[in-house]
């Protein structure tokens, strides 16, 4: 497979309207991601020796049924337990999902594949010792506005001091990882710059992934992937629609002052990094927070996910459901089998 495409950074950035413009080429699959590494790397040591077939077996399997039960379905792949056993190079969770990722884009008729799940970040070590030709994308916003997304999000944390913490901790990782990588194996793209010059953003992100440009990539919105992923979830209503390109700076208006400004204190120096103007603080203010303040932020933070998820659309709720499921099961079945 040509060039495999892993996109790095954290939720709320962008990454479905990246990857839909990416599907719009020829040569590129870029499905809705089940998240395979970020769900199942947490239950590996639950499996025991992988090297043994039959747990390898299982573990195949499981990787399958979670991608069945994807919000956004992979249209027309039929995965195989035993072809995809078959693809693995090695007996790990990173072989089985770059065997899943090629069945598909074989299927779809395209040369190689994105998978636009971002939390790859903390699995770079394994996907970079197997996939030596990988390119990867490092996608990154504004964290006040991912924060501020976030917030109203039916996915992750809700309080500023925590998205802070994980935003950060994400775009470290990303600028590590850019200084050991050569430049044709990484690139470094803004949410802003995406949306406010698509045309030469996406013709310099093209030049570097060695594909052809096409201004088709500006109609996404009309995909029937679009459609479908639309439809899959509030959180991705917006996507069948063209690009807002004054979708920047939400968190003035949608959030309060001293919530962005403890984003500030705690991340302040990885926005300085990447160019993004400080509101509330100035360089060189420390975050001091007591154990009173920190738990309190907590408390806060707890009260908001339990409000979402009161409210949270059921159609939604039931199809995240099936995937949680899923998971909580082999979790239950693998610790069974260790007793």
């Amino acid at each position: 497979m040509r060039h495999p495409i892993i996109m790095v950074g954290i939720q709320r950035s962008g990454s479905n309207l990246l990857r839909l413009m990416l599907n719009q080429l020829s040569c590129i699959a870029a499905p809705h991601p089940p998240h395979i590494m970020e769900r199942i790397s947490p239950l590996l040591p639950t499996y025991g020796n992988l090297e043994n077939s039959d747990t390898f077996a299982l573990l195949v399997d499981d990787v399958c049924r979670l991608i069945e039960l994807n919000p956004v379905p992979w249209e027309g792949v039929t995965l195989d337990r035993s072809q995809v056993q078959k693809r693995c190079r090695e007996n790990s969770l990173v072989a089985v999902f770059v065997a899943v990722y090629d069945i598909l884009a074989e299927t779809w008729g395209r040369k190689t594949w994105c998978c636009k799940s971002l939390a790859n970040i903390y699995y770079l070590k394994e996907i970079n010792s197997y996939l030596d030709n990988a390119k990867y994308i490092w996608l990154y916003r504004d964290g006040r506005d991912v924060a501020c997304s976030f917030s109203q999000a039916v996915v992750g944390e809700k309080h500023f001091y925590h998205l802070a913490h994980e935003w950060k901790k994400a775009q470290c990782l990303a600028l590590k990882m850019r200084n050991q990588l050569s430049r044709n194996r990484f690139f470094s793209l803004s949410y802003e710059s995406l949306i406010s010059d698509p045309e030469s953003t996406l013709q310099s992100l093209c030049k570097f992934l060695q594909v052809d440009y096409t201004p088709k990539m500006l109609d996404f919105y009309e995909s029937k992937e679009a459609v479908m992923t639309a439809s899959s979830s509030s959180l991705w209503s917006n996507v069948k629609a063209p690009i807002k390109q004054d979708n920047t700076r939400k968190f003035l208006h949608y959030s309060y002052p001293e919530e962005v400004r403890i984003f500030e204190l705690i991340a302040g120096d990885i926005l300085s990094i990447l160019d993004y103007d400080r509101v509330y603080t100035k360089e060189g203010e420390t975050p001091i927070f007591s154990s009173a303040e920190i738990a309190n932020f907590e408390r806060i933070n707890q009260e908001r996910k339990k409000q979402i998820s009161q409210n949270m659309d059921l159609e939604d709720r039931e199809k995240r459901h099936k995937q949680s499921f899923l998971l909580e099961n082999i979790k239950l079945r693998n610790l069974k089998n260790y007793e």
